[in-house]
């Protein structure tokens, strides 16, 4: 009979033994960990009863069990709806939350995919993406609970004198940061640029969001598996929740169709519009309104800046200069980004 093979020390290892105590999965074999996750830390674990993803859910913002539990029954829902999940596997109790040592950890089946990015994706896949993610809105708006809709109101928009105050801290820090580097550099010029872009466009601060409703809250390239040409699940529910149903629909467009310069691929946001407006009922002057608030958002947002300066955590650093220059090609640009999502 042959060995089995000692899984290797991982970095914040999951307590193996005591979790696979808790459901019908075998022994461990292997466990690595997943790379893409910003928050939460996600591992590939195999068993002598087949191969699963593991989730920690780590971050205090996202770790609560109730909350975890609320996304848990609406993946198993959608799957029933037919929208491509990977809902959690039940314990030996028949719950989907294991909490050991005070975390909180879910098991899901392994999912063979690949992420691609908008550039990736033909014409059609473009508006099948687009139709994906307005069956999510539908899908959830038939299986989440109505009270939790009614009771929440839009966020207000950002404030430029806020972000104004916030500009002068962030380049304070990068003057302080040694050694300086190229990324200091970049830093400076973008967060100068972008004074003048918030003084010259204060006036265009918009209203309050529009209709709201559950959304998945995340929905970008990391967050959804390809298997060949067809979507295979989307993954990672951390951000579900009530919000402008319109705006996440252009925020994913703005993360699956920036180019590497900064600029958006006008003909695939188009298509993925079209497609969206059909599947989910968005009105025209609904997408209209989310592109002029998402467009303030990202002029007004540096968390990526703020990551690196205020907490020395340079993981979304790569993503710096092309969201940077997407702010202000998107300033340039307005009109004819607006026209690609009302078309």
């Amino acid at each position: 009979m042959s060995q089995l093979r000692v899984p290797p020390p991982v970095p914040h290892a999951p307590p193996l033994r005591a979790l696979l105590r808790r459901y019908a999965a075998g022994s461990a074999v292997s466990c690595a960990p997943v790379d893409e996750g910003l928050l939460n830390r996600g591992y590939r674990l195999c068993t002598t009863r087949g191969r699963y993803f593991l989730k920690h859910h780590f971050d205090p913002e996202t770790a609560d069990p109730a909350a975890i539990t609320r996304q848990h029954r609406a993946t198993l829902r959608l799957a029933g709806l037919g929208v491509p999940v990977a809902p959690p596997l039940p314990a030996r109790d028949g719950r989907t939350v294991v909490v050991v040592g005070g975390h909180a950890f879910a098991l899901h089946p392994w999912i063979d995919g690949r992420h691609r990015h908008g550039g990736q994706l033909s014409p059609p896949q473009c508006g099948r993406l687009g139709a994906l993610l307005g069956a999510v809105h539908h899908g959830l708006e038939r299986v989440m609970p109505a009270h939790g809709r009614t009771a929440a109101a839009p966020a207000r928009s950002a404030d430029p004198a806020d972000t104004l105050a916030l500009i002068d801290d962030l380049l304070a820090r990068v003057r302080r940061h040694r050694p300086a580097d190229s990324f200091d550099a970049l830093a400076r010029h973008r967060l100068l640029e972008r004074r003048v872009l918030l003084e010259r466009h204060a006036h265009r601060r918009p209203p309050r969001g529009g209709a709201v409703g559950w959304v998945h809250g995340d929905f970008h390239p990391f967050n959804l598996l390809y298997r060949g040409d067809a979507p295979a699940a989307i993954v990672d529910w951390d951000r579900l929740g009530v919000q402008p149903r319109a705006e996440e629909a252009v925020r994913a467009a703005a993360i699956f169709f920036v180019r590497p310069a900064g600029t958006l691929d006008l003909s695939r946001v188009r298509s993925f519009a079209r497609a969206y407006r059909g599947a989910s009922g968005a009105t025209p002057s609904e997408l209209a309104a989310a592109v002029h608030r998402v467009w303030w958002e990202r002029l007004n947002d540096f968390w990526m800046l703020r990551w690196h300066y205020e907490r020395a955590d340079t993981r979304a650093d790569a993503q710096f200069p092309a969201a940077a220059a997407l702010a202000v090609w998107w300033t340039r640009e307005y009109d004819a980004v607006c026209d690609a999502f009302v078309d």
